[in-house]
């Protein structure tokens, strides 16, 4: 079924969490490990808006559904920074915008560089850069979805495992749109798909790896992928990808928990 983007644009919205009483959490906190995750999750939503800036430079922003979905994937991954903020401003960890900007300048060259990379490649591949993109976000978001959802089962807490379910509800709209988007494409080029293939292989890490510590990383990643049930939902990620045209056999999630030591 075609992603209908009018009737998305239409519909995006903040994620609604003012009706959740957070106070619970003065009473009921989250543990120590939970935070640390949730805080490496409301630091990668609050940082999407680098990725628009990436992708302003590549032929990605000439489509015009890229261009629409783009733009209200943005403000809902803004929203979604700012519900796991309130969440964690509960138990006092508070989460400025300081800081996040001190996080990029400690990226240095390489943050600045990232566009100009983007728009080589863009310019290399061509058109096909778009399909990659699209797998890309796909894989991206996917991941994401696995992790609220695992997170809310993990921790089992009524109202943060309603906020984390409702923010997974949205993201999985994002991956209706780059699935979609990808397929299409793939199928349309087998250049794209040797482009995608040979990204995602050799280039893609967990989301956040790029902006976070590798400790912080792997923190994450073996709370929320850890163990067989963590492993059953890296496998299912990598079962999506791996049946988009051209890409079968890929396994870059588990790859990535390996690389990691992150134990099944």
């Amino acid at each position: 079924m075609a992603f209908d983007i009018d009737k998305y644009t239409e519909t995006s919205t903040k994620v609604a969490w003012q009706d959740l009483d957070f106070s619970v959490f003065r009473d009921e906190p989250l543990p120590e490990g939970t935070l640390r995750s949730l805080r490496y999750m409301c630091d990668v939503e609050y940082h999407t808006v680098c990725y628009l800036r990436d992708m302003l430079v590549t032929p990605s922003h000439k489509d015009e559904d890229v261009t629409a979905f783009m733009t209200m994937w943005n403000r809902e991954e803004f929203w979604h920074g700012e519900a796991l903020a309130a969440v964690l401003a509960e138990h006092d960890v508070i989460v400025d915008f300081d800081e996040l900007k001190a996080t990029r300048l400690k990226l240095g060259w390489k943050d600045r560089l990232d566009p100009v990379k983007q728009s080589l490649l863009g310019n290399i591949v061509g058109s096909g850069f778009i399909a990659v993109h699209m797998i890309w976000g796909a894989a991206n978001e996917w991941s994401a979805v696995a992790a609220y959802n695992r997170l809310a089962a993990l921790e089992k807490h009524p109202v943060l495992a309603e906020l984390l379910k409702r923010i997974a509800k949205q993201e999985s709209r994002h991956v209706a749109f780059y699935a979609t988007q990808a397929r299409e494409r793939l199928e349309k080029s087998k250049k794209a798909q040797v482009f995608a293939r040979f990204a995602l292989k050799n280039f893609w890490g967990p989301v956040g790896s790029t902006i976070m510590s590798d400790e912080e990383v792997k923190h994450v990643m073996g709370h929320i992928m850890g163990g067989p049930e963590g492993r059953k939902e890296a496998a299912k990620i990598d079962a999506h990808i791996a049946k988009m045209p051209g890409l079968s056999g890929l396994t870059i999630v588990q790859d990535s928990l390996d690389a990691r030591g992150i134990a099944a």
